[in-house]
């Protein structure tokens, strides 16, 4: 089964801005840098699409290079990193290629040389989320993820070679996840890749290179770690197959076949089931309450002091809408402190610090707000934490059958699935059913259809910031609705399917590619020249 767990859609736990042009870029280089042995000299990153329109207002360039340095996604040191590998020797170099063609939007070639100018050249995706993936080593085409232990093996093509790397790990007592061998032609050079369910020891690394026909081998080891699966057996197995639902449907019914089920519960029940499978502990409930703990963060920091953002756009936007309070004040207590509340946790996000991509980090606004207005309703922190089980099981359906990253489906699939989620995790808080949640996300995303990614200067500040308090009031819509028992006319799965049409119906200028939308208004692209911030703006042009 293809896994995505409930830390894939509510998380990771980041510097922002981005998830996919911070998070998931720095998860490529991250990767990459596995495959050299001795200490760089030199790196070069090749940025395609929306990257190379981008890169510098999504710290994708900081991303990058932090990957290189080892650094985790949460690291504030993020920040300076091209600082910190310049102090290290390193020699970054960005080269955008926006007119060049690639298959995903999100592209970046990462060409290392080492000490001992020895070069290595990668080509990986972020695909949203925070997740990426690599798709190219030197010249073979593969995919690797990073969620288990990967081996990368150059051979010859010759008979034996590949029984010799499996009979070594066998020896191990390492379980084999996947195999897969690559060749251009026969008894030429392949490059076999074993994905495994544990990390590899030193002294089988040399057990597998004893061999003649072994020209190289690298380890690129797991980002989160997958326990042994000897614990997983049959029955359990089957258990997680039962739960791999694939659509609101199949969840609907389960819920009814359980005793009218929470959709809280029927998450709960597959991410459960999912840890067993893969015979890892099942501690869901520990990190959703450390995600609580950093969303509250998060919100709070800009309400006392004003941040520097990235761009500057933004910058103690938050503050300034505390200080008018009740001033200017029109709408009542609630829907005032949810715009405060969404619009303080882009500006952090905006200034490279602590976020949860919720599912991304440019939508992070919108659950947080949510849940710290249902706390201030007098909720309890165990029901805030079904809440999220119950959104994460929304963002889970459109990341599985559409797609949640902006450079793909526009702000609609961001700021428009976080609202659903936040629809959804309000109805699960106020005691509702798992068709009434469904119901009410279908309502946010309806209200979302259409919504295009423009960011101005590719900064995630504006209008990235006003969006995610629209999508935190939308959220509520869609809740209030949805409560009041007034079912969605179109059910939510085909709601999906509508966006992901919608989206790949959008032309890529309205794609998070910055050249189309608010982004190109001669305002915005006046702003760009004088700060010298973007590099493909049509109107500037």
């Amino acid at each position: 089964m293809t896994t995505l767990r409930f830390k894939d859609i509510i998380g990771p736990i980041m510097v922002g801005p981005s998830s996919s042009h911070t998070a998931g870029a720095l998860r490529i280089a991250f990767m990459a840098r596995q495959l050299c042995n001795a200490p760089l000299r030199r790196v070069e990153f090749r940025l395609f699409g929306s990257f190379a329109q981008t890169y510098h207002g999504h710290g994708t360039d900081r991303a990058l290079v932090a990957g290189i340095l080892g650094l985790a996604t949460d690291d504030i040191r993020i920040r300076s990193s091209i600082e910190l590998a310049s102090s290290k020797g390193i020699e970054c170099v960005f080269t955008p290629l926006p007119q060049a063609s690639c298959d995903h939007p999100n592209t970046v070639e990462i060409v290392m040389t080492d000490s001992n100018d020895h070069t290595v050249e990668v080509r990986g995706i972020s695909i949203g989320g925070g997740m990426a993936l690599l798709t190219r080593i030197n010249d073979v085409d593969l995919s690797i993820s990073g969620e288990r232990t990967s081996l990368v093996i150059k051979q010859r093509d010759s008979v034996g070679v590949l029984a010799h790397i499996t009979h070594c790990i066998s020896e191990h007592n390492i379980n084999i996840a996947t195999t897969r061998l690559y060749r251009e032609r026969k008894g030429s050079v392949a490059v076999t890749i074993v994905e495994t369910d544990a990390p590899i020891p030193a002294d089988l690394q040399r057990d597998i290179e004893s061999a003649p026909d072994i020209q190289l081998l690298r380890v690129i080891p797991a980002i989160d770690i997958v326990a042994d699966t000897d614990e997983c057996d049959a029955k359990a197995l089957s258990f997680a197959q039962s739960v791999d639902f694939t659509s609101a449907d199949d969840i609907q019914t389960w819920c009814v076949q359980h005793d009218n089920a929470s959709l809280a519960k029927a998450f709960r029940t597959r991410e459960y089931a999912c840890a067993k499978a893969e015979g890892t502990s099942e501690d869901t409930d520990d990190y959703a309450n450390k995600v609580l703990e950093v969303m509250h963060s998060s919100l709070m920091l800009p309400l006392d002091k004003p941040l520097k953002t990235m761009g500057g756009l933004i910058s103690g936007t938050t503050h300034t809408l505390v200080e008018h309070m009740p001033a200017s004040q029109i709408c009542d207590d609630q829907l005032a402190h949810l715009i405060i509340y969404s619009m303080a946790v882009l500006e952090t996000n905006a200034s490279m610090g602590r976020i949860v991509a919720a599912p991304t980090a440019g939508s992070a606004g919108v659950i947080p707000a949510v849940l710290h207005l249902m706390r201030e309703q007098g909720h309890t922190n165990d029901q805030l934490r079904e809440g999220l089980y119950a959104a994460a099981a929304i963002g889970y359906l459109v990341t599985r059958n559409a797609t949640v990253s902006g450079a793909e489906g526009g702000c609609q699939a961001e700021v428009g699935t976080a609202s659903a989620m936040g629809a959804a995790a309000i109805v699960q808080i106020a005691g509702g059913s798992a068709a009434q949640c469904f119901d009410a996300a279908a309502t946010a995303l309806s209200n979302s259809m259409g919504l295009v990614c423009d960011p101005i200067g590719g900064l995630v500040e504006a209008p990235c910031q006003r969006r995610n308090a629209m999508g935190a009031a939308n959220a509520f819509i869609g809740a209030q609705i949805s409560l009041a028992h007034i079912p969605n006319l179109v059910p939510f799965d085909e709601t999906v399917q509508a966006l992901y049409k919608v989206g790949q119906s959008l032309p890529f200028e309205l794609r998070e590619s910055a050249l189309g939308g608010l982004a190109a208004t001669p305002t915005a692209c006046a702003w760009c020249e004088t700060r010298n911030s973007h590099h493909g703006c049509k109107s500037a042009q």
